[in-house]
């Protein structure tokens, strides 16, 4: 399965709010890095599921817009608004390294 597939299947299943699909792409000990500063804010699948549970797919109206995306290697690049989480549309690009079918690590960066 090539990376691209993944990043879209785990966007694909954000956008549906389905949890079970979401954390299916992941690995157990998946990790996100806010790029910005060097600094891990999760690890680990069982901190995603809870983060996303309570934080994310309870806002109704949370939908992340892949405005481009590109591949190379085990890397995937998305820039994305993200819309829900507030009054004003939320830009991030996140990348996603992608290995053994699933997401070992992202990056956020925040403009």
């Amino acid at each position: 399965m090539q990376p691209e597939v993944v990043a879209q299947r785990q966007l694909d299943a954000y956008n549906a709010h389905d949890i079970d699909e979401f954390c299916a792409n992941f690995d157990e000990s998946v990790q996100i890095i806010e790029q910005a500063d060097g600094k891990v804010t999760m690890e680990g699948k069982a901190a995603l599921r809870e983060f996303y549970i309570n934080k994310r797919f309870n806002l109704p109206d949370l939908h992340a817009k892949l405005l481009s995306r590109i591949s190379t290697g085990n890397f995937v690049i998305d820039h994305e608004h993200i819309t829900g989480l507030g009054d004003d549309i939320v830009e991030l690009v996140a990348i996603y390294e992608v290995r053994d079918k699933l997401i070992q690590r992202v990056w956020f960066i925040r403009p």
